[in-house]
This record gives C-alpha cells, sequence and structure tokens, in this order.
C-alpha cells in the first residue's frame, strides 16, 4: 500500500516544516526492527508505531513476567506468561492499523541473525546482555545496517548511533565504545542491581527520537556520539566516539565466520591458554608442533616467517579431524578468533592435546 498523502493521524507531524509530507512518506517506507521488547523496547515500539514506519520487526522470544510490569508499561497483569513479540505485536496493531508489523518470537542466535536483520533498514537493540549486543552489532556491521544502541543501569541509561556514515567521519561500531569485553560478572545487568522505572521509558524514547530523525532526515542524530542521562540530577553527558584500528579485525569478516561465532561463550569470561608471543617464538623451532592461522585466506598480513596452516574459523569444525599434530598453536588478527578455535578444538579432542591461542594474535606477535 502506497502512502496516502494528508492522513489526518500524522497531521500534528506532518506541520512541521521540519518533516512535513516528504518526511512521513520516509517513516511510511522505511522498515525498522526492534530487538527486545522489553524496558526499552517497549517505549521506543510504541511512538515508532504511532509516528508511522511502515514496517515494524518485534524481536523477542521471552515471556512477559510480574517483575516486568514497573518498567515495560505495554503489558499488563493478564499478559504473564505471554510471549512478548506477539503480545506486543497485537497491542500495537490497535494502535495503528495502517502499518505491517512483524512479531519474530525466536531467540536470535548467529545461525539466524543476519537472515532477520537483512530484513530491516534501522536496527535497535533493546537487550541487556553482552553476547546479545556483541552479536547484533556485527551483524549490523557485516549487513552494513545502521544501529541504535541503548542501555540502562539503575539511575542512567546511554543512547548511539553506530556504523552510519557523518560527512567527513569513519564510522564506528559498539566495539569502539567496548573493545574488550567486560569480564564476567564487571558490570551487572539490571534484576542484579536493579533500575528505576521510568528510566528505560526515558531512554527508550529517545531511542526511538533518533530512529526518527534518521529515516525523515531532520536534525542531527547520535551518529558517533553517546548521551549518557542520569536521572537523580539530570545531568546529561555526550561525547565522541571514536573508530579504533583494530575493533574491525574482532568482526568476522563473512557471513560463515560469523554463523561459527559462539557469542555466548565469548562473553563467558571462560578462556582457553594463551601464549605470549615470546613463547611462540621460541616454540616456532619444535617440529611437533602444528601452526594453525584461522583468518579467512584474504586477510592481511600475510606470514612467511614461519610455516603453518590455513583454516578459516567458517570452516574449522569440518576440519578438525585432519589435524593430527599433539600440540596445536592457533593464531588470528588479535586472538579473538583463535581463542574460540581453541574451545571448539579442546571440546572435539578433550585432553588428547595441547591447544594454544596466540595471545594478542599476529598482530601483536608481529610488532
Amino acid at each position: 500500500m502506497a502512502y496516502r498523502s494528508g492522513n489526518p493521524r500524522y497531521q500534528r507531524q506532518t506541520s512541521l516544516k521540519e518533516l512535513g509530507e516528504d518526511g512521513q512518506e520516509r517513516l511510511y517506507n522505511a522498515k525498522v526492527l526492534v530487538i527486545g521488547a522489553g524496558g526499552l523496547g517497549c517505549p521506543a515500539l510504541q511512538y515508532l508505531v504511532a509516528a508511522g514506519v511502515g514496517t515494524i520487526g518485534i524481536a523477542d522470544h521471552d515471556q512477559v513476567s510480574l517483575s516486568n510490569l514497573h518498567r515495560q508499561v505495554l503489558y499488563s497483569t493478564d499478559d504473564i506468561g505471554l510471549s512478548k513479540a506477539l503480545r506486543a505485536a497485537d497491542i500495537l496493531a490497535s494502535l495503528n492499523t495502517e502499518i505491517e508489523i512483524n512479531a519474530i518470537n525466536t531467540l536470535l542466535t548467529s545461525s539466524n541473525s543476519l537472515d532477520i536483520i537483512s530484513q530491516y533498514d534501522i536496527i535497535l537493540d533493546g537487550t541487556d546482555n553482552f553476547a546479545s549486543r556483541y552479536m547484533i552489532n556485527d551483524a549490523c556491521v557485516i549487513l552494513d545496517k545502521t544501529l541504535v544502541y541503548g542501555a540502562i543501569s539503575r539511575f542512567e541509561g546511554q543512547v548511539a548511533i553506530f556504523n552510519d556514515r557523518k560527512e567527513g567521519e569513519i564510522s564506528t561500531n559498539y566495539r569502539d565504545l567496548f573493545p574488550d569485553i567486560p569480564a564476567e560478572g564487571e558490570i551487572q545487568n539490571c534484576e542484579e542491581t536493579g533500575v528505576l522505572g521510568v528510566l528505560p521509558g526515558i531512554i527508550g524514547c529517545m531511542m526511538a527520537s533518533e530512529t526518527i530523525k534518521l529515516i525523515a532526515g531532520i536534525g542531527d542524530p547520535l551518529i558517533n556520539r553517546l548521551i549518557t542521562y542520569n536521572t537523580l540530577n539530570n545531568q546529561i553527558y555526550e561525547l565522541e566516539i571514536q573508530a579504533l584500528p583494530d575493533t574491525r579485525l574482532l568482526i568476522p569478516s563473512n557471513a560463515g565466520e560469523f554463523k561459527q561465532t559462539d557469542y555466548d561463550w565469548l562473553c563467558s569470561g571462560v578462556s582457553m591458554p594463551e601464549l605470549e608471543p615470546d613463547l611462540f617464538t621460541q616454540m616456532l623451532d619444535h617440529s611437533e608442533i602444528s601452526v594453525i592461522d584461522v583468518r579467512e585466506t584474504h586477510e592481511i598480513p600475510l606470514i612467511n616467517e614461519f610455516e603453518h596452516q590455513n583454516i578459516p574459523l567458517s570452516v574449522f569444525r569440518s576440519k578438525l579431524a585432519s589435524i593430527s599434530a599433539d600440540t596445536v598453536i592457533l593464531f588470528c588478527q588479535a586472538g579473538k578468533r583463535s581463542a574460540q578455535a581453541a574451545k571448539i578444538m579442546s571440546e572435539y579432542y578433550g585432553n588428547s592435546k595441547k591447544i594454544y591461542s596466540l595471545k594478542g594474535g599476529i598482530i601483536n606477535w608481529k610488532k
């Protein structure tokens, strides 16, 4: 269905000269995916639906619980035990009958998230755990999708826009803000620390506002910038985010590699034995050791300083049986993928082999 100009539903919005009918039509033609129909997702969804975003996806596998209701005000007591995605879609459909709302009642994983995210223009991350945030970020980078990020804790929240281009700047991603995955227990979630009920409403509305600005082409969206807001003192801080040279190396380079990445494990704090660069150099003299590069074949720098095999992480599982050495050293660009490959190999061989990952990757070794 084509956009109908002069729709009285949006009259207060189209009367804004900065937005007008052209901006409203852009909203109608846009496709937005909200991941997480919880504290952040509920207010964001309500205002995106009301604003007339033409196609909205709601991805959430969780069910409504009593402890949700003080902040997830889209739901009521009667909804306890029901699917958040399905129930949210039903409620929102009655708010605006002129748009398409897709309920995705499934857990997003590295196996299915690329297929789901690829169908939308802008992604809102309303999740509450690091595994999901890194996975969603990496998927958006691979698919070149704009990511609107929000997070909350206790009395403070933050909003930023990643993977969108601003004139004269390099686009940033979530890993530029958090290049190192926090250790387990280092940063607690809302279930552990609590959250003031109105806070996700404020931050979720800010996420919706930034999304509308992006789609309609108005204002100055928070591209490469992060805003934090504190409800206790109403202080707002803004900082610029810079693209770091090594963060892109931590992101899977293609869909195959992405689907092989275990984000839950990467964010679990469990680590495999790592070799310091100096010890790695010493061990290269031992002929019975097998050294394996788990990067994709096109990645640089090329390595000609020592003998090694190349088994990309994207096909690593299928090649495990071909690794015969009793001691194996794995390396990648920065050490993240080789650590994951070491985990995969350890699960396959158990204690029958000594398996190491080069700490800091080949970039660090070359330094």
